[in-house]
């Protein structure tokens, strides 16, 4: 996965946008990069942030889980002379990835790039008619398979708890209805009908499709599990003083990443109604304000910059703990079927 997941404004004959890493400046200021640093990148894309570190003097180690990214990557990979390397891998697994030592800082741009966006056959926007596809790693479950064969009540909840669509019951209804007289195989011809379903209206500043391709692509790649698991692994792998910094693009990822350094803060919780919990050691500090977002001229410039949020912790002493997802506030789509083409 890699940055720029908001595809709002852009109508579906619009051209392709060249990438542009997201917060650049602001990223690399939190991760502070330097002579003999360790960095790990995350979500490679394009290679933005790693450009950046690499001119900054850190050592990167970048991960994408979608192979293309690592076959374009590879010039810059033999540009560095063995400082960068470059593995196919989910961000999930970076403790894999990481030195003995530990590493200096990670960084994670969470959600789909503007060159999966602008390639049509990757099937993850409507601006381009293209297969119905969605997968960042280029295997497993579909878009098609789920819109074509997921139960109409599993597509209500898929559309409604990660899209945060508010027609998502007569959407996935229609979809019902559609596709007993022929599967859904294309980008286009799920748009259309959702736009027939839910019309755009003039005020409208995103098509009215946006929320259910985000839902499919968030579904199909199990985009919030990758991201809770891989703060989790950030934690593991990050030595003290080492910083971890996180950009996401819509409310769900934001939450989770809000969540977790909370809970990794060491304040007590409690209520009114409920006994306070005893606080445990700090894992991570604040770096700087505890959300940044884009300035106004960045996104003017970018406007996938619009909806970014950056948070970061320092990693302290404290020994890190067991995983817990129990501390997010994870959308509950555990009963919904493995779904096959």
């Amino acid at each position: 996965m890699a940055a720029n997941s908001g595809e709002g404004t852009t109508e579906p004959e619009g051209g392709p946008t060249r990438h542009i890493p997201v917060l650049l400046k602001e990223v690399v200021e939190a991760l502070q990069p330097g002579q003999g640093k360790v960095i790990l990148d995350g979500t490679f894309g394009a290679g933005g942030y790693t450009s950046a570190l690499l001119s900054a003097g850190a050592n990167v180690i970048a991960l994408d889980r979608d192979p293309t990214a690592i076959a374009a990557g590879q010039p810059m990979v033999a540009a560095h002379g063995g400082r960068l390397s470059l593995i196919h891998s989910q961000f999930s697994q970076l403790t894999d990835h990481a030195p003995e030592g530990g590493l200096d800082g990670v960084v994670l741009d969470i959600g789909v790039s503007s060159m999966q966006i602008d390639e049509a056959d990757r099937g993850f926007s409507f601006q381009k008619n293209g297969p119905l596809d969605m997968r960042m790693s280029a295997s497993g479950v579909s878009a098609a398979d789920v819109v074509n064969n997921a139960k109409v009540g599993d597509l209500i909840r898929i559309f409604g708890l990660l899209g945060e669509e508010k027609q998502a019951s007569r959407i996935a209804r229609a979809i019902e209805k559609k596709r007993l007289l022929e599967p859904f195989t294309t980008t286009r011809a799920l748009a259309n009908l959702i736009e027939s379903v839910n019309p755009r209206k003039a005020k409208d500043k995103i098509h009215p499709a946006t929320r259910v391709f985000q839902a499919l692509r968030v579904f199909v790649n199990d985009e919030l599990g990758e991201l809770a698991e891989a703060l989790f692994a950030a934690e593991r792998a990050l030595k003290p003083g080492g910083r971890l910094v996180v950009v996401t693009f819509h409310s769900l990822e934001d939450r989770i990443v809000k969540q977790f350094f909370s809970d990794r803060s060491g304040k007590a919780s409690g209520s009114r109604h409920l006994p306070m919990v005893e606080a445990k050691p700090a894992i991570f500090d604040p770096i700087g304000k505890s959300m940044i977002v884009a300035s106004e001229e960045e996104a003017q410039f970018n406007p996938r910059a619009r909806s970014a949020k950056l948070r970061a912790g320092l990693r302290t002493e404290a020994a890190s703990r067991a995983p817990d997802m129990s501390i997010f506030d994870l959308p509950n789509l555990a009963s919904l079927a493995k779904m096959g083409a």
